[in-house]
């Protein structure tokens, strides 16, 4: 998932205050029925079980595959009431990522440790250094550009976040996605991996920052333009995916202090997307082996498409902060 930005600047002041918050024009009307609590009215934050679990089921399938699973969570929660830019929806779309998170980490779970082992043993041996070594290294390497960008552009991209720019980036993306699939070579593995593939990846992972482009999808299509087959591509995607999705997670901690999420209904969202997602990296696995990532293409110009019709028909707002 691109790393949503976590709305600080925009909307943590609004934590206390009684005012009433105020919709801008074309914003979506539809919202459930509100919670009254010591005499304030709170709109958009998460009432009930039922929605952590559509939200948690949204994450859990979204997350690995390439199609953008933050333009995803906007999308329902606007479509089920719930205010995107309220300060705890974004914490809980952002925290419910652990359950992905943990998906990964058993999922590959033998290959983690196995690095992990090589990695620690060539740091003090260097006669062990293989290739699990350097292949610790590509995953640190690759993760270094979100960091540094992602810190210095969040209030940026907080600003020009919002539905219209999460279709312009889903459809954009899709050229690029289906330039990847026609130029891809898919003649290399894990094992041809270097130190130019880890800063081509990570670099472009730098682009999942604007909103629709989406992680797996930018990592994937790094992948396949530097000839990497399928299956390797998605796997170097899901454990660079690690390290920035947990650091996206914790910066997004302290959104939830003060805010209107249940713990039940927390938990129950990093449960539900943690099952979901497992079952989903298992299928696209599988999937890979036989087939391209055109179906995803397609999905997300119908998926950009979908949100400009809402959008322009007034079935939804923007989103924007």
């Amino acid at each position: 998932m691109p790393l949503r930005p976590s709305g600080r600047r925009s909307i943590g002041s609004e934590g206390t205050s009684s005012e009433p918050r105020v919709s801008a024009p074309g914003a979506a009307r539809r919202r459930l029925p509100v919670r009254v609590s010591n005499g304030k009215t709170q709109r958009g934050a998460i009432l009930e079980l039922w929605q952590a679990v559509v939200l948690g089921i949204v994450e859990g399938l979204t997350e690995f595959l390439p199609i953008s699973s933050t333009g995803h969570l906007v999308l329902f929660s606007e479509l089920l009431g719930i205010d995107p830019a309220d300060r705890s929806v974004i914490a809980f779309n952002a925290i419910i990522q652990g359950g992905a998170i943990m998906a990964i980490l058993v999922f590959f779970m033998k290959d983690i440790v196995r690095i992990a082992k090589g990695f620690s043993v060539g740091l003090f041996n260097r006669e062990k250094r293989g290739h699990d070594y350097r292949y610790g290294w590509y995953v640190i390497v690759g993760t270094i550009p979100i960091v540094v960008v992602g810190l210095i552009s969040s209030d940026y991209i907080d600003r020009i976040f919002n539905l219209w720019v999460v279709a312009i980036g889903a459809i954009g993306w899709t050229f690029v996605m289906w330039f990847g699939e026609r130029v891809a070579t898919l003649q290399r593995t894990e094992q041809h991996a270097n130190l130019k593939d880890a800063i081509f990846v990570g670099s472009l992972q730098v682009l999942s920052l604007f909103p629709g482009v989406s992680r797996s999808g930018a990592t994937m299509t790094a992948g396949l333009l530097r000839d990497f087959d399928r299956e390797s591509a998605a796997r170097f995607s899901f454990l660079l995916g690690i390290p920035a999705l947990t650091g996206a997670g914790l910066l997004e901690m302290d959104q939830l202090a003060g805010g209107n999420v249940p713990i039940p209904s927390l938990v129950t969202g990093i449960v539900v997307s943690g099952v979901v997602a497992y079952a989903s990296v298992a299928w696209l696995m599988k999937f890979v082996t036989k087939h391209s990532f055109m179906i995803f293409v397609w999905y997300r110009f119908a998926f950009g498409g979908i949100i400009l019709l809402l959008l322009t028909t007034g079935v939804v707002g923007a989103a924007g902060n």
